[in-house]
C-alpha cells in the first residue's frame, strides 16, 4: 500500500497525550493512520518530522482579513499566506469589513473571495446589528459558522443593537444552534472616558489604554452572561484581555450558562508597560492590561480554565495609521490592532518552554478547542481517521528573534512583537494533505484554501 504524504519521526501530540517516533499518513487529504513510524506505509511523499513535534492544524478562530474592501490593508491572499508561513491550517474572518458582513449576499461574497485566493481553509462571521435582526436565519442558511456583535466603539464603527435587541437576537440564534461572540466592551464607559481625556490634553498611548478601563470589559461580559442565562442561547467572548474578566466568564460557567472565550498571546505576553515602550504601535482593543490583571488571566483563564481558545485578532493596518514614524504621537489620531498569525504559535510555544502550560494544553486551546467551539471538530481540530489532514509541524527548541516585521507575509506588518525573541516555531504547514509552507516559506498555490463547511 502506498499513499500520498507520510510525515514520519515526530513527536506526536494531542490534548491527550504525545507519542515519540510516531507520525500521520495521507491520502486524497484525509488521515489515513497515525502511528509509530516503522509502521506507516510507504508513500509518494515523505517528510521527516526530525523529531519535532506534529500537532493537529493550528485553528486561529478570530482573525481581520479586511476583504472585502479595506484590502489595501489585508486580503485572504495575504492573510492567509502569513497563516500558512506561521503554521495556522484554518482562519477565521471577522465581519467589520466594507461592506460589513451582515446578509447573505455579503457572506457569499466574502466567500467567493476566500475561495479565489485562500492559502488555507476558512470561515467567516457575520455581525447582527439592529438592521438585520429578520435576516439570522437566511444567514445561517447561506453558512456563517457564527455571529458578532460589536458593544463597544471599535474600528469599523459598526453599532452595537439595543439590548432588546440583544435579547431577541440571541432567541433567534439560539434556533440556529450557531454561537453568538461579543467585542465585550460597555461603550458608554468608553464614550465617556475617551471625552474626557481628550478634553483634558491627555494624548498619550497610555491614555488610550485607560480610557478602555477593566469594568468596560468586566460588565459587557457580565451583562451578556445575564441574556444568555435567560434566553439559554451559547455565547461566546472574544479577546478576553484581563482577569477580571476571565473571571466572570468562569462564574458563568459554573451556573451553567453556555459560555466560551478566547484570549490572545498579546495580552499573555505584555504588560501595559508595552505602550511606554512601545508607543501607539501596541494600542489595540481591549487594550494590554497590568500586571496584575495579566497574572489574574493566566490564573483565572489558563491554570482554572475559563479560558477555552487561543486566537489573535490579527488586525493589519498601515505603519503610516499605525503612526510607526511618530510611535509617541497623539494617541487619538492613531488606530488600534496589528498583525498576529506569525508570532502566535511561536509565543505560545515560548510560554511552554518557560512551564506556564503543557503542549497538551496548548494544542488543546490553540486547535482542537476552537474547532468545537465554533462547530468544526473534528473535521478540524482532530488527528482523527478520516478526518481532513491538516496538521502543524514545529520545533520546540528553535530560539530566534523577529528582528524586523517585513519579513512577515501580511500586507502590513506592525507588530509590537518585533524584537521580542521565542523559543518554538512553526516549520511545516499542512492542509488536507497538501504541504502549504516549509520553514515559513509558503510554498502552497493561492486558492488552494477552501471554505469550511459546518451544519
Amino acid at each position: 500500500m502506498s499513499v500520498d504524504l507520510v510525515v514520519r519521526n515526530c513527536t506526536v501530540v494531542t490534548p491527550a497525550g504525545r507519542s515519540p517516533d510516531s507520525g500521520v499518513a495521507v491520502e486524497d487529504g484525509t488521515i489515513v493512520a497515525v502511528g509509530r513510524s516503522d509502521r506507516l506505509p510507504d508513500a509518494d511523499r515523505v517528510l521527516d518530522g526530525e523529531g519535532n513535534v506534529l500537532v493537529p492544524g493550528v485553528v486561529d478562530c478570530h482573525i481581520h482579513n479586511r476583504e472585502p474592501g479595506l484590502e489595501y490593508k489585508e486580503d485572504w491572499e495575504s492573510a492567509t499566506r502569513a497563516a500558512a508561513a506561521g503554521g495556522v491550517t484554518t482562519v477565521v474572518g471577522m465581519p467589520n469589513t466594507d461592506p460589513v458582513i451582515d446578509r447573505p449576499e455579503h457572506l457569499e461574497l466574502k466567500f467567493e473571495r476566500g475561495e479565489a485566493s485562500a492559502h488555507v481553509d476558512f470561515q467567516s462571521y457575520a455581525v447582527v446589528t439592529s438592521e438585520n435582526l429578520d435576516l439570522i436565519p437566511e444567514i445561517d442558511e447561506a453558512g456563517a459558522l457564527g455571529y458578532k456583535i460589536f458593544l463597544g466603539s471599535t474600528v469599523g464603527d459598526v453599532p452595537p443593537p439595543g439590548d432588546g435587541e440583544i435579547l431577541e437576537a440571541m432567541e433567534r440564534i439560539r434556533e440556529t444552534g450557531k454561537r453568538l461572540g461579543f467585542h465585550e466592551e460597555n461603550g458608554e464607559i468608553i464614550d465617556y472616558y475617551t471625552e474626557r481625556f481628550k478634553s483634558e490634553g491627555r494624548n498619550e498611548p497610555i491614555d488610550h489604554s485607560h480610557s478602555r478601563p477593566v469594568i468596560a470589559e468586566r460588565e459587557a461580559v457580565e451583562r451578556m452572561l445575564t441574556f444568555a442565562e435567560e434566553t439559554g442561547a451559547k455565547i461566546h467572548m472574544f479577546h478576553v484581555s484581563s482577569g477580571s474578566a476571565a473571571e466572570a466568564v468562569a462564574r458563568g460557567k459554573t451556573r451553567g450558562i453556555d459560555v466560551t472565550a478566547e484570549t490572545t498571546p498579546h495580552y499573555l505576553w505584555f504588560t501595559e508597560d508595552v505602550m511606554r515602550q512601545k508607543g501607539n504601535v501596541a494600542r489595540v482593543q481591549p487594550p494590554i492590561r497590568d500586571a496584575d490583571e495579566r497574572e489574574r488571566l493566566w490564573d483565572v483563564g489558563i491554570d482554572d480554565g475559563a479560558i477555552d481558545c487561543i486566537a489573535t485578532d490579527h488586525a493589519p493596518h498601515t505603519p503610516a495609521e499605525k503612526l510607526v514614524d511618530d510611535p509617541f504621537g497623539n494617541t487619538w489620531d492613531a488606530i488600534s490592532g496589528f498583525v498576529g498569525l506569525e508570532t502566535e504559535v511561536p509565543a505560545m510555544l515560548t510560554f511552554v518552554d518557560r512551564g506556564r502550560l503543557t503542549l497538551e494544553e496548548w494544542v488543546r486551546r490553540h486547535s482542537t478547542r476552537p474547532a468545537q467551539v465554533w462547530g468544526m471538530y473534528p473535521q478540524k481540530g482532530s488527528l482523527q481517521i478520516g478526518t481532513d489532514a491538516d496538521f502543524t509541524v514545529v520545533d520546540p527548541d528553535r530560539e530566534w528573534t523577529l528582528e524586523d516585521r517585513t519579513a512577515l507575509h501580511s500586507k502590513n506588518c506592525v507588530t509590537p512583537f518585533e524584537g521580542e525573541s521565542f523559543t518554538g516555531r512553526a516549520v511545516a504547514t499542512v492542509v488536507r494533505g497538501a504541504v502549504v509552507a516549509e520553514d515559513g516559506d509558503v510554498v502552497g498555490e493561492s486558492g488552494y484554501g477552501t471554505r469550511v463547511d459546518v451544519d
